[in-house]
């Protein structure tokens, strides 16, 4: 199912708010033993993939212009790891966002890509919160604010 629904992902999103890419094993590695430029070469020579969805969000004191940048599903395949090619996609698709005009580029980290982030500027953000998926049923009761207004979190300027 997962599969399907990152394909469905891909198929709706590339060329309008996502940009993904791949790293590919040179022609003439043992890997990749056919020659450059014949039909669905570059396939066989995928070595790794990323992504980065590319996102409008509401201005804010670190994010002027609300354009924002999510990492995303950054791979490499084992026997490749170690070698740079995360890091020359991550550059990548870092420059691309901030050539969109991203102020924010942010990602969630595996424990093994950590230290690769780390070295690229990333840090932990603590005051960041999310639900995790399926933990709906234990959400409180919502409170009503008195009077009936909207509720402000007095994090940002009042309307």
């Amino acid at each position: 199912g997962l599969r399907a629904a990152s394909r469905r992902y891909y198929q709706g999103q590339l060329g309008s708010g996502h940009i993904a890419c791949f790293a590919l094993e040179e022609p003439g590695n043992p890997a990749g033993e056919q020659e450059a430029g014949s039909a669905g070469d570059w396939k066989e020579r995928i070595i790794g993939c990323g992504g980065i969805c590319l996102q409008q969000e509401m201005p804010s004191p670190d994010n002027p212009s609300g354009r924002c940048g999510y990492l995303m599903n950054i791979y490499v395949r084992p026997k490749h790891r170690h070698q740079g090619h995360a890091r020359g996609m991550v550059d990548w698709l870092m420059d691309q966002a901030r050539a969109w005009g991203a102020e924010k580029i942010w990602l969630e980290a595996s424990e093994e890509g950590r230290p690769l982030y780390e070295t690229l500027g990333f840090t932990d953000l603590p005051a960041i919160m999310a639900v995790e998926p399926n933990r709906t049923d234990e959400r409180p009761a919502t409170v009503q604010p008195a009077g009936g207004g909207t509720e402000h979190d007095g994090n940002s300027e009042a309307f």
